[in-house]
């Protein structure tokens, strides 16, 4: 019997790749908003800035995110940072305009105008969650792990 290994990143790796995307995405975002684009472009390229956001959250914490549709990702999100009631609840909405819990009823419902200003603003409170202090040990430590890797 043979097995292979997938090269796998590390969760430090997914962190950083899904944490400037994240950025990335949002301002892409606002700036699809800004030059007039439609509503929709922006709800969309918004959402997957939020949903990076709260992965890459997940990673820098050291949490594997199992699923990645909003209601499971904020049940991983809560237990690591405090998360206002009211945000947790904007963004498990999501999951109702994406309809993507299901293979049997999907439904991605059509998002409104304001519904593009909302992942928006939830993009802004989200990113706000990120603690630089715990980003720069979790990058120190990475280099460190590095270096010892590099001597063995």
């Amino acid at each position: 019997m043979r097995i292979e290994f997938i090269d796998r990143k590390s969760k430090y790796e997914e962190f950083e790749e899904d944490y400037r995307d994240a950025k990335a995405y949002h301002r892409r975002a606002k700036q699809f908003l800004e030059e007039g684009c439609r509503f929709s472009v922006v709800f969309n390229v918004a959402s997957v800035a939020l949903e990076r956001y709260l992965v890459a959250l997940c990673y820098l914490h050291d949490v594997e995110p199992l699923n990645h549709n909003y209601t499971c990702l904020m049940d991983s999100v809560e237990d690591i940072v405090e998360v206002l009631v009211e945000l947790n609840k904007e963004i498990r909405s999501l999951d109702l305009i994406f309809g993507i819990c299901s293979i049997e009823n999907y439904y991605h419902g059509l998002p409104e105008p304001s519904d593009a200003d909302r992942v928006l603003r939830m993009c802004d409170t989200v990113s706000g969650l990120f603690d630089e202090t715990k980003i720069s040990d979790v990058r120190i430590l990475h280099m460190k792990n590095q270096e010892e890797l590099d001597i063995n």
